[in-house]
């Protein structure tokens, strides 16, 4: 009897919890993806901090700064990580191209949420003609040569506007079509609910309805999806970057200094110059990955993690 009176409020206390609580102790109890959360606060931390950072690091702070005299430079006590080829200090460089690597990744993403959210929530809602349009522009937007498209624009826009907006622009106006599919698809379940239903016959407009009623039920679906998006977009910016056509060569970004370490000499004799950008960056999707599944666990109502 003592058990029973025992378990009896702890399950009511359970049952009472709401579905994000719920969530959010199921995903704390994912150790790797906990891990991985610890990780990559440490590096947005450390990115943020590069500024204050850098001047006690290294004698040259300034990360476009050339210093003949310190060129290619292995580790010591005053460069921890070594020089590259122009004799700026690696550290630095590294704190200061995760700020960009970051920036981007996270700015695409949030780009492609909003838009992605936008179109597929409307699509799923009304369906019919206006479904069929918006689904057909999603095609084609799937469809387009992303890298071409990426030249083009640089090429044309170079020196009248910031490179670093325009490649997030391109990023994310061309990336969203999968979320817009996602997101439609589960509005097109949601909103043959009874409460969607009831809400559209009290007279609640469409706007009302998608955001107060069909968006936080597609929520977790978003969060996972912006997770996974957030690493796939770093990767999208270091590769172009590391082909010529991402950030500009004199920002530096995770990207921007492989393809500074791009020679045989470099990649056979100095691995100080390519390693800690080639880590940072797959330790950091990694991690992403890691607290994308973490999250995809919790949120997933039949799941018994």
């Amino acid at each position: 009897m003592t058990t029973n009176a025992a378990t009896g409020p702890a399950k009511n206390r359970e049952k009472s919890l709401s579905p994000w609580a719920i969530a959010r102790r199921k995903f704390m109890k994912n150790k790797l993806a906990m891990i991985s959360t610890a990780f990559l606060f440490i590096v947005i931390i450390l990115s943020l901090l590069a500024p204050t950072l850098a001047p006690h690091l290294s004698p040259i702070p300034d990360v476009a700064k050339v210093n003949i005299s310190k060129m290619n430079i292995a580790p010591n006590g005053d460069h921890l990580l070594g020089t590259d080829k122009s004799g700026r200090d690696v550290l630095t460089r590294l704190l200061y191209g995760g700020r960009i690597s970051l920036l981007v990744g996270a700015s695409a993403t949030a780009l492609v949420i909003f838009i992605g959210t936008l179109v597929g929530s409307i699509a799923g809602f009304f369906g019919g003609a206006v479904d069929s349009m918006l689904m057909r522009f999603t095609d084609f937007v799937l469809n387009f040569p992303f890298l071409v498209f990426v030249i083009v624009l640089n090429t044309i826009l170079f020196g009248i506007v910031d490179g670093l907006w325009v490649l997030i622009g391109v990023i994310g106006f061309l990336s969203w079509g999968g979320v817009a599919r996602i997101v439609r698809s589960k509005v097109l379940a949601e909103k043959e609910n009874e409460y969607v239903l009831a809400a559209i016959s009290i007279g609640c407009s469409p706007a009302k309805v998608i955001v107060k009623h069909l968006l936080p039920n597609v929520m977790s679906t978003i969060i996972v999806q912006a997770t996974l998006l957030f690493a796939s977009l770093i990767i999208a910016e270091s590769g172009l970057s590391y082909l010529g056509f991402g950030v500009p060569q004199e920002i530096p970004s995770w990207g921007n200094m492989l393809a500074y370490a791009n020679e045989p000499d470099v990649l056979q004799g100095k691995p100080w110059m390519w390693m800690p950008p080639a880590l940072a960056i797959t330790l950091t999707i990694l991690s992403i990955n890691f607290i994308g599944e973490g999250l995809k666990d919790a949120l997933n109502p039949k799941s018994l993690r």
